[in-house]
């Protein structure tokens, strides 16, 4: 009973984690551009899980280097920008849901490059999650002149770095450790993630009020909502099951939508059902 318990507190603090994480990507944009954000982001995560799991680096292969620093790209460093970059015009609550396709995303490219099965309830997922998609991003571009929706691309393709991630993983790197693949990953991105700061004025604004300000809420962003969110992902996946643990993709959405709620954002009627067809597709792309 105490396990049971404890699976489940896991999984609603990580969807609190990863709900919250929208919010904060908005907030840092407040005194960051996109790519400083997405920068920040890395290092910060990358220097927390160097404390914690250097020594893992070790246990990698030299001949896994390579699958470790293509998963780093696909798995983190270009979303980490993507994301940054598509909030600088859509709502946060717009971008987390979009982001919830992973799953379907990650069962497409599956099924087309990696050769895995599939069952005709999946593919039946599959179209009724792009339906919702559709819906949500050309009913939210009419009614919200204002926002630039062709930006939803970008989260789309983050989304699809996402999937891609998952199935080179469960391919190349499916026999070694979780935190010992996270730490290589970010160890491989911090370098490149500093170089892509230097190429911006961070270093002349550091010291003024509303870039600190934004600083704490990459921050948290990069330490609590990667680092510490993938050493708790990784413990409910050992104290449940991967189905169990994926089921966060769903309330995810719900948290950030309250976030936005608090913060002036709103989904029009249509979003909403958009919104909830996506979930259903997802749903049934990733029912066994």
């Amino acid at each position: 009973m105490k396990a049971q318990q404890l699976k489940w507190g896991f999984l609603i603090v990580l969807a609190l984690i990863w709900g919250s994480s929208f919010i904060l990507i908005k907030k840092g944009l407040i005194g960051l551009s996109a790519f400083q954000l997405g920068s920040l982001r890395i290092i910060f995560c990358a220097l927390f899980l160097l404390i914690i799991g250097f020594k893992s680096v070790t246990q990698i292969p030299m001949h896994k280097w390579k699958y470790v620093a293509i998963t780093a790209m696909f798995g983190t460093f270009i979303p980490a920008y993507l994301f940054a970059i598509a909030q600088t015009q859509i709502n946060s609550s717009v971008s987390s849901i979009l982001n919830s396709l992973t799953p379907l995303n990650t069962l497409i490219l599956g099924a087309l490059v990696f050769g895995l099965d599939f069952k005709r309830t999946q593919i039946f997922g599959v179209i009724v999650g792009l339906v919702g998609t559709m819906l949500l991003i050309f009913n939210g571009a009419v009614n919200n002149p204002g926002q630039n929706y062709w930006y939803t691309i970008l989260v789309l393709i983050a989304s699809v770095c996402y999937a891609t991630n998952v199935n080179l993983i469960k391919k190349y790197l499916s026999d070694m450790k979780p935190l010992t693949i996270t730490t290589g990953n970010f160890l491989v991105m911090l370098v490149p993630a500093f170089c892509i700061l230097l190429f911006t004025d961070f270093f002349s604004v550091i010291h003024v009020e509303k870039v600190k300000h934004s600083m704490l809420f990459v921050a948290l962003l990069g330490i609590v909502g990667t680092g510490i969110a993938n050493v708790l992902f990784y413990k409910l996946i050992q104290i449940s099951s991967p189905v169990f643990a994926t089921s966060v993709t769903y309330l995810i959405p719900v948290v950030a939508f309250f976030w936005g709620l608090l913060d002036n954002e709103m989904l029009t009627p249509v979003q909403f059902v958009g919104a909830f067809i996506i979930l259903v597709g997802v749903y049934l792309s990733s029912k066994k």
